[in-house]
């Protein structure tokens, strides 16, 4: 092993340089390096937005350090089992041999590796068997994403016995940021000016100054609304429009509604992102599209949609296991349009060619958010854009706005954050179920049903500036948006967003609707009857054919055309009405 080998090691591993990077090393990478070399210091903590190239800097100090002699051993500990081999694959490229496959049951390997890759739940579950090896000989330690540090009690304690002797340890992570105050070992506290402990990074580079090298891509968010409708566990139907102001409970529900595979706004959605993921690759020609599903049955159902939608096979990753990491393996290697997992891919992961994503999960803490958007943004090529759909829930829109805001972990929030607190561990456990063989969360939820859904595109974001105006699915105006160029400078990017907004405007295009709502149709007694007629017949065939009340009235609008109930005229109820009489008496 050698630097020379290490200097021949792509900036950003499994990809070639971005463009506009050094030959060798990018700008931040021989930065952080040479601050690495001279602090001469035991721990130092890199922060790097998702996509900066962590891996290969990484393995630059590995080589230097093992060169000088100042380690032996390299240990390398990641979230996840997938990450481990891909430690292993990236290393081996400048020859260091790490062993992704080390078992702690068997606790010793080959003389010939250099070490080994492990993950942070492996190091928990036998701290003790991990310090001895640490105290065998020097060695570094590469804890990859340290936050998950902070996970639980025992990940902490156990990485903090297992490597507390050893001779350096090198900590990165793209998202220093958590919403609990578990203390992260071997990350440095340091008191604000308000009283409030906060991580210290040694180096960071975040994803604004990252953007302005043109080693990420601009990301551009599409946000999509809708009108909703569901039934509570009390037996209350609800109704409300996705994006506008509402209760706590009433936004949650709403969104839960939307993501109900069973409604209309989901595909609708995918239908859209799929029309956005053909015109990026026209210029992108292997360009992959990614959705993050809520739980496991939510997954297949995408999956089974987009088939429908392209006519092609969708991979789908469920869960942390072998047989998950070869096909994230396949689908980052391969020509397929889309993939559709739980959370396997939400951190850490390398796929590049992922241009395209669908955010369909209910989970909104900062740090997953990050995570998420992250898998989009590592840039191949000049112009490379991302694109991510949203549903358009107030909390999302805000981290989406607030990319580029650096932040650090606090461990003593005031107590008003306690409740944020609660929220993240509450939502980690959500997702921790959502990967198990029987999922319980999510649309599961008992006495919650997801009567009906519908999907209006609200708006663009695009650096912090919302463009665009409301506009019907599939609608000439959501096209143009849709078809923006796969390759773009992101000042080209906001010059085009600003000519569609302009034109759109000269058309018609109506704004988003008012916080008070359109004036509702049902004020007009006649139609409300109408309404209520309508829903009384597809409550009775539900019942007699045991189909959900929102997939029959979705058949009835494929069948008779017009917008959802809630705008539809009075002609077109009428026409639903005949049509589902006829549908009882077996005329369909």
């Amino acid at each position: 092993m050698s630097t020379s080998a290490a200097e021949h090691l792509s900036p950003a591993f499994p990809e070639r340089a971005a463009w506009g990077t050094a030959g060798k090393l990018r700008a931040w990478q021989e930065q952080a390096l040479a601050l690495y070399l001279h602090k001469d210091a035991k721990d130092f903590l890199a922060v790097a937005t998702p996509g900066a190239g962590k891996t290969t800097y990484a393995l630059r100090i590995a080589t230097e350090l093992l060169d000088r002699g100042v380690v032996r051993a390299v240990t390398v500990v990641a979230p996840t089992e997938h990450l481990k081999t891909q430690w292993a694959d990236a290393a081996a490229r400048v020859g260091i041999h790490l062993n992704p496959s080390f078992s702690n049951s068997v606790g010793v390997q080959s003389s010939e590796y250099d070490g080994v890759a492990l993950t942070y739940a492996q190091v928990g579950v036998n701290p003790g068997l991990h310090r001895r090896r640490t105290e065998g000989e020097p060695t570094l330690v590469i804890l990859d994403e340290i936050h998950h540090g902070g996970d639980a009690k025992s990940w902490g304690d156990g990485i903090r016995e297992a490597f507390e002797p050893a001779t350096r340890r090198l900590s990165l992570t793209g998202t220093p940021f958590r919403s609990d105050a578990n203390p992260i070992p071997f990350v440095r506290y340091e008191m604000g000016h308000d009283g409030i402990l906060r991580s210290a990074s040694d180096y960071s580079y975040g994803y604004a100054p990252a953007l302005r090298d043109g080693v990420v891509r601009p990301v551009i968010f599409l946000a999509y609304g809708g009108a909703m409708r569901w039934r509570t566990k009390a037996g209350d139907e609800i109704a409300a429009r996705l994006g506008e102001p509402m209760t706590k409970d009433q936004t949650a529900h709403a969104w839960r509604t939307a993501l109900d595979p069973r409604g209309e706004w989901v595909p609708s959605v995918l239908a859209a992102a799929d029309v956005r993921l053909t015109e990026v690759r026209r210029h992108v020609p292997d360009a992959g599209g990614l959705v993050i599903a809520s739980n496991q049955n939510s997954a297949r159902a995408y999956a089974r949609i987009l088939r429908e939608i392209t006519g092609e096979a969708t991979t789908v990753v469920l869960s942390d296991d072998a047989g998950a990491s070869e096909r994230i393996e396949e689908f980052a290697t391969g020509t397929q349009r889309w993939m559709v997992a739980v959370r396997m891919v939400s951190e850490g992961v390398d796929v590049p060619r992922l241009c395209v994503g669908v955010y369909a999960t209910s989970t909104s803490t900062p740090l997953f958010f990050a995570q998420a958007v992250g898998r989009f943004v590592r840039a191949r090529r000049r112009g490379e854009t991302a694109s991510v759909f949203l549903p358009s829930v107030p909390v999302i829109l805000t981290h989406a706005a607030t990319m580029e805001e650096e932040r650090d972990h606090a461990l003593n929030r005031p107590t008003s954050d306690e409740s944020e607190a609660s929220l993240w561990a509450e939502e980690e456990g959500m997702i921790a179920a959502a990967n198990r063989a029987d999922p319980t969360v999510g649309l599961e939820e008992t006495g919650f049903e997801a009567l009906e859904s519908d999907a209006h595109f609200d708006h663009v974001l695009f650096d912090k500036t919302q463009f665009g105006l409301h506009a019907e699915v599939g609608s000439e105006e959501e096209q143009d948006y849709l078809g923006l160029p796969g390759l773009l400078e992101p000042d080209q990017v906001a010059t085009l967003l600003r000519e569609r907004q302009a034109r759109q405007a000269r058309s018609g295009g109506r704004p988003a609707p008012a916080t008070s709502g359109p004036t509702p149709v049902a004020a007009h007694r006649a139609l409300a009857a109408q309404r209520k007629e309508l829903n009384k017949l597809v409550a009775a065939y539900s019942a007699k054919t045991g189909s959900p009340h929102a997939s029959i009235h979705l058949d009835l609008r494929r069948a008779c055309g017009g917008p959802e109930l809630a705008t539809a005229t009075s002609d077109q109820v009428t026409e639903r009405v005949a049509k589902i009489r006829q549908w009882f008496v077996g005329r369909r």
